[in-house]
């Protein structure tokens, strides 16, 4: 913690892009998609965008907002919501970041438990029945488009310019949610300075790459991370290639114009994208460094992805960590050594995070027993926002329950088994049995182990949508303890706004069915 400290005057988003303006003038931000406030172009310099967030900041105040009002932001998925977190930033507002994938009934029952916020949403939003009473509940409504209620925030250009508020590095900058894997999500509220914190140690990484090679982030718009893995990039100086889509055949058009040396984004994502490594195009030929947080990466994907690069040394980056407390632990991967085992997540960043295992069953924490995972780090938030009392008890003598369980070994790495809530009596890991199911089945896109009432069932997706050989499949589970399983389309797996697959979720649309 001593290093994430020192100097800790708290991340300033508000300026973001002027001072990366100044470490780079030529430096450029490239999308994959048409901002909602600001349509027809995707290149824009790094003064054009804090010309944007002025801009916004300038229509938030003229709407009535002010310093320490919070504002709900729901609405399509798109980068303008970040830079709408940078513009309330600017002026001390606090924005309230709700994913798209949310059901309209739980964006609505958070709003009402933020007590009459300001709320900014989308005719597209407001359409859906759950929503139809939002304005009721909030302060002052605003939309990204014409609505018959509420200020037309797209609408309301060439607004006075308002000066800069300074807010102190401990008070609210920005409230994101948790999955909501079991229940309505929790509010998790954080600072300027705990966002300081996340960004230190994991700014390093950034020094490894020359400031002339792009960066390509592809990361949820409304999840704090978005907040640290941007301003990493652009404060050094480089042009950023940020993509919404993470469809194969999409991304490979931007990568292979961008030729990005560093590539950030969600484990998930780097599966669906394992089908790069043979693209005629190369889009990942240039990749330096492969990096993402979260949850552990499959070995199968760590593999594809070093494999895509052409460069001497390709390193995976891979990092563990949760909304709450940021990435906490480390490990790197090169083509030499690959990834023989994926739940070895490593250690703690140096001078910064510290991670205990604690008995879950009374003995020793190991392989067969795990324990709870629980970290120290300057970079948790707060509290969740009106529920202090289940953010009190997740803290322990300042270290932070994760909610995952897993054990030590000799060598003093972290080893992530499972989620408390996903234990499966008989089967000692429901990650690893996904990690071999997935190298024996390279046809196979994605897996998730659930318990249904007939037992424990993995539950799949192919590539291309076709049936699973049943020989195959009986090959691949002889030494598992997993024999039963569900074939879905994709589309139909239930996803957090990180791509991760919402298990409690799938097992009601199973069960149910």
């Amino acid at each position: 913690m001593i290093y994430q400290r020192i100097g800790n005057r708290g991340i300033r988003l508000g300026s973001l892009f002027a001072r990366g303006h100044r470490a780079n003038p030529r430096a450029r931000l490239v999308t994959d998609h048409d901002l909602d406030l600001a349509p027809g172009r995707r290149e824009f310099s790094m003064a054009d965008l804090q010309e944007l967030v002025e801009d916004f900041s300038a229509r938030l105040w003229s709407a009535g907002l002010r310093t320490g009002d919070r504002l709900v932001v729901y609405k399509s998925d798109n980068f303008d919501v970040t830079l709408l977190a940078c513009a309330c930033a600017r002026i001390g507002v606090v924005p309230v970041l709700l994913s798209p994938k949310l059901e309209p009934a739980t964006a609505f029952a958070l709003v009402q438990r933020l007590g009459r916020p300001h709320l900014l949403t989308d005719p597209r939003k407001l359409a859906t029945p759950a929503l139809a009473d939002a304005a009721a509940h909030t302060a002052t409504l605003l939309t990204v488009g014409a609505w018959r209620e509420g200020i037309d925030l797209a609408g309301m250009t060439d607004q006075p310019r308002v000066a800069e508020v300074e807010v102190g590095p401990d008070e609210p900058l920005f409230v994101t949610h948790t999955s909501g894997t079991t229940g309505l999500p929790k509010l998790a509220v954080h600072t300027r300075r705990t966002m300081q914190s996340r960004y230190r140690p994991q700014s390093l990484f950034a020094r490894l790459v020359p400031r002339r090679e792009a960066v390509a982030i592809h990361v949820s718009f409304v999840h704090s991370r978005i907040f640290t893995a941007l301003p990493i990039a652009v404060l050094h100086g480089h042009s950023v290639a940020l993509l919404r889509e993470d469809d194969p055949a999409l991304a490979a058009r931007v990568l292979a114009r961008v030729r990005p040396g560093l590539v950030e984004a969600h484990p998930n994502t780097f599966t669906s994208w394992e089908v790069l490594a043979d693209h005629p195009a190369r889009p990942l030929a240039d990749v330096r460094i492969f990096s993402s947080t979260f949850d552990a990466a499959h070995p199968r994907t760590v593999e594809a992805m070093l494999r895509a690069s052409r460069r001497r040394r390709p390193v995976y980056v891979q990092m563990y960590g949760q909304s709450e407390v940021g990435p906490i632990a480390w490990r790197v991967y090169d083509q030499r050594r690959g990834m023989p085992e994926g739940r070895d997540v490593g250690r703690g960043f140096p001078l910064s995070t510290a991670i205990r295992v604690v008995p879950r069953d009374g003995r020793p924490p190991s392989r067969e027993h795990p324990g709870y995972i629980e970290v120290r780090s300057d970079g948790r938030i707060v509290t969740y926002f009106a529920e202090h009392e289940r953010w009190l008890a997740q803290v322990n003598d300042g270290w932070w329950r994760m909610g995952d369980v897993g054990y030590k070994d000799s060598r003093g790495h972290l080893h992530l088994q499972d989620r408390e809530i996903d234990l499966i009596d008989g089967v000692p890991s429901t990650l690893e049995v996904e990690d071999r199911l997935l190298v024996r089945l390279p046809e196979v896109a994605e897996i998730v182990v659930v318990e249904l009432s007939e037992g424990p069932t993995a539950v799949l997706c192919t590539r291309d949508g076709s049936p699973l050989d049943p020989t195959r499949w009986t090959l691949a589970t002889q030494d598992l303890p997993v024999t039963r399983r569900v074939q879905l389309p994709r589309e139909q797996m239930p996803t957090t706004s990180t791509t991760k697959v919402r298990r409690r979720e799938l097992v009601a649309l199973l069960e149910g069915r």
